[in-house]
């Protein structure tokens, strides 16, 4: 029998006590009417009059075993309220109280679904009112505080909320949310632990009385302060493209009828399933199908969690961390410790490795989890920072084609038939040969060619008639550009062995065409980004700001060229302007070849120091240091270019300077080359 099919829980014995059974302890029956008023107003009185607390602390710390004991019957009680209202009843009792959450229809959901007690949609309906109810209460600490804690057990415990709502319902909240002592529902649900059946749909129905109850009591603070809730915008997913991974039928449509019903069979068997959570892998197919796409990522986020856990845990040999445990281990094995080089102890982590080989899972769950550049998918969504109304088709097509590829691949059946299949195939080769789109290698490969781009743009600018050639000539000042053409030329010619073939040309190192062409296979080079030591990732951030001021530099010119020839041809500017415009396109000559060498070397040094770095420790505060030099020339140009300063005398001879420097630091530079060679 396969491991996934002898679990049975992944609560520990204390855990699973506090969520599935202490609250059922007290038998008593609780009258609504105690914590209900006549008007559907919330008596928190009588509510926080269930807490407990421990009688020996002086801060009067919550006793949350007591308080689930003895809230039991409260939520009982609540959950029976519910079921005995009609919808309309409901929306007319509760609706306004949800308004300051911003997700009045989310909350109304929630509602249908307490009336028929499908556990897996129970389950659902609290992770996406705890994400957003979470979202809510930062908007309402933002009211008096200014940077809103990340985490919610920190928000919860603020004083800017004990402000607004009181310092007893706070401690009411943790009970159900935000404290690992509690039942901690948030936690359990989005990191996979609880399986659908361990969820008590009355703890579900109470976070649901208390949102409304705290909107009473927001509404109250608002009108003594005379404050207006402002709703933080939703973070939007840019550029979509850079999410699509998988072949490209699955780009531009959903995945279709055949995928999905592969992927239901494959979840039957796939040892990276365990049993007790099938019913959440079939529901998130199932939402996929009814293009939920909110709702399918929520559901199989955590499930992704769970089964690597178990793939850490048995590669690891820690088979006891599968499970909740003490409060301390609760929040660390996720997704950033089975990721992670090494154990706490120091031993390296074997989960990596197993990833690795067949597919580059490891790459794709940083991409889309962990790099602060990427969407960071699970975070936004368990923190309620995006707008489950629109959440995008093609991110959830991503994450359903990189499960089925994990399901393929850690199964103890023969997945053999699975694994040829014509629409399963191109889905394993696809993750089998993934690249990083979001660490910041790839960021930086991407802001290199983007920066070519935009100097290839510079030959189409418009330039002043050729019978003011001669004019040009005569405003050159100390330095010819034909001077620091020639040198840049050189220092080319030096990193030529360097590069890939028939990328360059020794007769014209500087052709605009084949620079590009040679950008372009220098950032196809594959770099393995997993694990960057220490220097690489200073050097990165280095080299990423010279390219950003590069790119900045070439807008400018050309914002700048295409202004002044405008005035120009107007005969709009003045005797001065128009001499400054000269000597501008005078310095376009060489400043174009310097910044596509710029971007070489920038390429060039992102390849070598990653090598040199892997082979041989060296000093790279030295190299450092020379890195800089090239920063602050690529600063000093972003000032001079601009429209404000045009120093296009001093550019010339600030480039000079700096192209010498290059020069003769080349041996040092060809030396950490031929160290990575």
């Amino acid at each position: 029998m396969a491991l996934s099919d002898s679990i049975t829980t992944c609560l520990s014995p204390p855990v699973h006590y506090v969520i599935c059974k202490l609250g059922f302890e007290k038998k008593d029956t609780y009258d609504i009417n105690h914590i209900l008023s006549e008007n559907g107003e919330v008596c928190w009185e009588a509510l926080t009059e269930h807490l407990c607390y421990f009688e020996s602390v002086k801060d009067q710390s919550v006793d949350y075993i007591k308080s689930i004991r003895a809230l039991g019957p409260v939520c009982e009680s609540v959950h029976l309220h519910f079921k005995s209202l009609t919808k309309e009843q409901f929306v007319t009792r509760y609706a306004l109280w949800f308004h300051w959450t911003n997700c009045t229809e989310l909350f109304l959901e929630v509602f249908d679904v307490l009336q028929y007690i499908q556990t897996t949609e129970v389950a659902l309906g609290l992770m996406k009112l705890t994400s957003c109810l979470e979202r809510a209460l930062g908007d309402v600490y933002l009211l008096i505080g200014k940077d809103c804690p990340f985490l919610l057990r920190d928000l919860l415990a603020s004083e800017q909320l004990a402000v607004v709502f009181g310092q007893a319902v706070m401690n009411l909240l943790r009970v159900f949310i935000g404290s690992p002592y509690g039942l901690n529902l948030r936690n359990v649900l989005w990191h996979g632990f609880a399986s659908p059946e361990e969820i008590p749909a009355k703890y579900c129905a109470m976070l649901l009385f208390l949102t409304a109850g705290l909107g009473q009591l927001l509404q109250t603070h608002l009108l003594q302060s005379q404050c207006i809730l402002v709703h933080r915008p939703y973070v939007i997913f840019m550029n979509l493209e850079e999410l699509n991974i998988f072949p490209g039928k699955f780009l531009t449509t959903n995945l279709n009828d055949e995928t999905l019903s592969i992927a239901e069979e494959l979840v039957k068997l796939s040892s990276f399933v365990l049993k007790t959570m099938l019913p959440f892998w079939m529901a998130a197919l199932s939402a996929f199908k009814q293009s939920r796409y909110a709702d399918c990522a929520i559901l199989l986020l955590p499930q992704l969690e769970v089964g690597l856990r178990l793939l850490f845990t048995t590669t690891n040999k820690c088979p006891n961390r599968l499970l909740t445990a003490e409060v301390k281990l609760l929040s660390k094995v996720n997704y950033d410790l089975m990721l992670a080089r090494h154990l706490e102890n120091e031993e390296v982590n074997q989960l990596p490795a197993v990833l690795e080989e067949p597919a580059m899972a490891s790459e794709f769950l940083w991409d889309f989890l962990n790099h602060q550049e990427g969407p960071r998918i699970r975070d936004r969504l368990s923190h309620g920072e995006i707008n489950l109304e629109v959440f995008p088709r093609e991110v959830a097509n991503q994450i359903v084609a990189f499960a089925i590829t994990l399901l393929c691949r850690f199964s103890e059946e023969d997945m053999f038939a699975f694994k040829e299949h014509m629409v399963i195939k191109p889905l394993m080769n696809c993750a089998s040969r993934y690249c990083s789109q979001f660490h910041p290698i790839s960021r930086l490969k991407k802001q290199v060619l983007e920066c070519m781009k935009s100097i290839c743009l510079w030959p189409e600018l418009p330039t002043v008639p050729e019978e003011h050639g001669e004019m040009i000539k005569g405003l050159e000042g100390n330095v010819d550009a034909s001077i620091l053409i020639l040198m840049t030329s050189d220092i080319i010619s030096q990193l030529q062995q360097y590069m890939p073939q028939n990328c360059y040309s020794t007769d014209d190192p500087i052709n605009s065409v084949l620079t590009e062409r040679l950008l372009i296979e220098l950032c196809e080079t594959r770099i393995c980004t997993l694990y960057s030591p220490r220097p690489v990732l200073e050097v990165l951030v280095v080299l990423r700001k010279v390219s950003t001021q590069c790119h900045q530099v070439s807008d400018q010119v050309i914002t700048s060229t295409e202004l002044r020839f405008k005035q120009w041809m107007n005969k709009t500017l003045r005797s001065r302007q128009r001499h400054n415009y000269l000597r501008m396109l005078n310095s376009i000559k060489f400043l174009s070849p310097v910044l596509r060498l710029i971007l070489i070397f920038i390429t060039l040094e992102l390849i070598n120091v990653h090598l040199v770095c892997k082979k041989n420790p060296f000093d790279y505060q030295q190299y450092l240091k020379f890195l800089k030099s090239i920063l602050q020339y690529t600063e000093n140009l972003v000032t001079y270019t601009s429209p404000e300063k045009n120093k296009w005398d001093e550019t010339i001879e600030l480039t000079n300077k700096t192209l010498i420097k290059i020069r003769k630091t080349s041996d040092r530079k060809l030396m950490l080359m031929q160290l990575a060679t």
